[in-house]
């Protein structure tokens, strides 16, 4: 005669049942914790929301276990549907995409802001003024060069003479122009300049969306 198995799980003092199929249990509100591992407050949600709900026993309201375990298996099902939807969905895609390219560009934007601060990176316009101030650093050099020779050159007679000292105030206007640097400070004011009037202009600035 085979030895009897030994059984996984002692069972004593009424703690189960031995039922045929098809019969209904009925479990008070911390059954239900249990089996679902959730809060009684999560339970009582979803009896407000009437995905579970409690019938009258002769020992009160209570929980018919496989009409409840029916509802929140279909609830379980109908989130699992609706995440797999959302994640193929291409609008929410594309919106997904969409403010992950806004926050790079946010990033990016701010990185290109702080280089300029820095005098790491600038701007075409920025360039452009700094460039243009030279030019008219070297118009007003040259302009003055007549009324800097003209005494000198009257009272010169040889043509050689004259040629000479046109030359050396020209090599003079060239020494002070290669000595010619931008102001960083100057460029810095700028920079903060356009970028309080880029805040004025966008109504106060970007808002932090997270």
């Amino acid at each position: 005669m085979a030895a009897q198995k030994k059984p996984d799980v002692a069972i004593g003092d009424g703690a189960a049942y031995v039922l045929r199929a098809g019969t209904r249990v009925y479990v008070k509100t911390a059954d239900i914790c249990a089996m679902t591992d959730k809060s009684n407050q999560w339970v009582g949600q979803l009896v407000s929301q009437g995905t579970i709900r409690k019938v009258t026993t002769p020992h009160g309201a209570m929980f018919d276990v496989a009409d409840t375990m029916k509802a929140y298996c279909a609830l379980l099902e109908a989130r699992a549907e609706k995440a797999a939807e959302k994640a193929v969905n291409p609008t929410e895609q594309a919106r997904g995409r969409a403010e992950v390219s806004l926050k790079k560009a946010k990033a990016i934007k701010a990185v290109l802001e702080t280089q300029e601060l820095q005098g790491k990176m600038h701007r075409s316009e920025d360039v452009a003024l700094f460039t243009e101030d030279l030019i008219f650093a070297m118009r007003g050099m040259l302009l003055a060069l007549p009324g800097r020779l003209a005494i000198d050159a009257a009272g010169l007679t040889d043509p050689n003479e004259v040629s000479e000292l046109i030359r050396r105030e020209v090599y003079n206007v060239m020494d002070e122009l290669s000595r010619y640097q931008y102001d960083e400070r100057k460029y810095e004011e700028r920079v903060r300049e356009r970028l309080s009037w880029d805040t004025i202009n966008l109504g106060g600035g970007d808002d932090d969306d997270g």
